[in-house]
């Protein structure tokens, strides 16, 4: 019988190896075992990283990341995984407004942050790709979330990240939310000159900043 950790390392290489047949296997045997929704994520996260150190040293190509990006997405949909997200609203932690800015149409680094803070009880309101800076700012108006997050992979992306948060501030609503911005390419640099409050290269990350902004503001509340 595989113990969990040995399913991890199975699951991981599965995502390296771009092997969808084995990636659900080993997830599902692992689920069965006993691994929580997340920690899977967290598992399958591991392989995605491999999968973008290969894209950046030329082994692996563009095909081969949106290969991994359909791989996570197939994950989601296991029965069990579904379950997760399928919770009461009322124990909802918090709501975030989440898009690819306009003039980017890649979803792979949205769509597994949003698979991993769903997890985490967050409410997710995802608007799509190449979402124009009039959208986000409509539907924070309509939701009223706490965070809002902006997506990106191209580097040119950080103006249309600036001019989003430059909207909020227009609106009078730059201090009624938290913003965090996601991309591998982005640094404290970048982020400070779109105005976020924060940044994550991974989705990992993405999921403990927006976390830890819940908790304060819960923190500030019960003081």
């Amino acid at each position: 019988m595989e113990t969990l950790e040995s399913l991890r390392s199975l699951i991981i290489d599965a995502v390296e190896k771009l092997d969808e047949e084995k990636v659900l296997e080993f997830s599902e045997q692992a689920l069965r075992y006993g691994m929580e929704p997340f920690t899977l994520l967290e598992t399958i996260n591991e392989g995605m990283q491999r999968v973008g150190e290969l894209y950046e040293n030329k082994t692996y190509f563009i095909a081969d990341l949106i290969m991994a990006g359909i791989i996570f997405k197939e994950v989601l949909k296991i029965d069990q995984m579904l379950k997760s997200f399928q919770s009461d609203s009322s124990k909802k932690i918090g709501k975030i407004v989440l898009g690819t800015v306009k003039g980017d149409v890649h979803d792979i680094g949205k769509d597994i942050f949003r698979g991993m803070v769903e997890t985490k009880s967050f409410e997710v309101i995802d608007l799509g790709v190449d979402v124009p800076g009039e959208l986000f700012l409509e539907k924070v108006k309509e939701y009223k979330p706490e965070i809002l997050g902006l997506s990106g992979v191209l580097t040119y992306t950080t103006d249309a990240m600036r001019e989003v948060v430059e909207k909020m501030k227009e609106a009078g609503l730059r201090d009624q939310l938290k913003i965090i911005i996601g991309g591998s390419f982005l640094t404290e640099d970048t982020c400070l000159y779109t105005g976020a409050d924060g940044f994550a290269r991974d989705a990992l990350n993405g999921v403990k900043i927006c976390s830890s902004w819940i908790g304060e503001g819960k923190g500030k509340e019960s003081k």
